[in-house]
């Protein structure tokens, strides 16, 4: 019997008709993980500002919200489709609506395929076909990429994989210009650098979920010290490619300062979890959850910034 097989499943096989109507429509929003595509959202929308250079039409920024929502919120259905057996496992996952039997996999595989074509279609006649085409790559290189291929392959899982969260910046952009740009390019860097140094110090808090089930997170391969040493790395990158947005959009002064400031407390964060790493190996007192608490902050904000920004110019 193997790791994913040891948990009983509880009300897994549980018909999910016999549920209320209203806990079963909640399941399929749950399906979607609205909370990340909260983030999602959140750097989808500034893009089209910094676009525009002040306001985009706001019956656009509708559609492109509405559309990626269901893009994401598809990809997002069909990951919990493929994961379920380890979701049954893992502690932080086994409320999930596949597990408890509120959803059904065959409603779950037909719920995800068809906001995958939905949003692709709504995206193709109300935005553009660009947009479209970087919607649907995104949802691809999820499912196939990022769950299918990547996560329980490689500890280098949630870098690769993190480009399917890059792609909104590069959606935004498209829905204002249809094009793609160096500025763009340049955001779209500082999610890809943004994500390990986010989501690491949470995989460093739940690694016996991983180690339990086979995922290779790197807190499940390496020791805390290294862990923090990569996170250290990448929020350097990060740090400097975020500056970068300066000269390549033509910034006014606003943007860089509030990029520097975040960027010196996301780097306080980073050293400090390293050094409390290199005192404490077993990982007691880490607190690693307040880098991953403050990287949510520092995204909200920078991303904010690029919104502001072409109004101060």
């Amino acid at each position: 019997m193997t790791a994913v097989e040891t948990r009983p499943s509880g009300v897994l096989g549980a018909s999910p008709r016999r549920r209320p109507f209203g806990a079963r429509v909640r399941a399929f929003v749950s399906l979607t993980k609205p909370r990340i595509i909260e983030l999602l959202l959140m750097t989808t929308v500034p893009v089209m500002f910094l676009a525009e250079g002040g306001l985009p039409d706001l019956t656009l920024i509708l559609v492109t919200c509405i559309g990626g929502y269901l893009s994401a919120g598809g990809a997002n259905a069909l990951n919990m489709y493929l994961d379920r057996d380890i979701d049954r496992v893992m502690a932080r996952t086994s409320q999930r609506p596949l597990v408890t039997g509120m959803v059904s996999p065959p409603e779950a595989l037909v719920f995800g395929i068809t906001l995958a074509v939905v949003s692709t279609v709504w995206f193709a006649v109300l935005v553009n076909p660009l947009s479209a085409a970087l919607s649907l790559a995104a949802l691809l290189f999820y499912v196939v990429g990022y769950t299918m291929i990547l996560k329980r392959r490689t500890a280098q899982n949630i870098v690769w994989g993190g480009i399917a969260g890059c792609m909104p910046v590069f959606i935004g952009w498209s829905a204002v210009t249809n094009s793609v740009s160096w500025a763009a390019l340049i955001l779209f860097l500082v999610i890809f650098f943004w994500t390990p140094p986010h989501y690491w110090p949470l995989s460093m808090r739940v690694k016996e979920d991983y180690a339990s089930v086979g995922v290779p997170m790197l807190p499940v391969i390496a020791s805390n010290t290294v862990v923090a040493r990569q996170i250290v790395v990448y929020s350097w990158v990060m740090v400097g490619v975020s500056l970068l947005l300066w000269p390549a959009a033509g910034t006014s002064w606003f943007y860089p300062v509030v990029a520097l400031l975040l960027g010196a407390v996301w780097l306080r964060e980073a050293h400090a979890l390293l050094g409390r790493a290199r005192r404490d190996e077993d990982g007691a007192k880490l607190k690693e959850m307040r880098l991953f608490h403050w990287s949510i902050t520092y995204v909200s904000l920078l991303f904010l910034a690029v919104a502001i920004d072409p109004f101060l110019r």
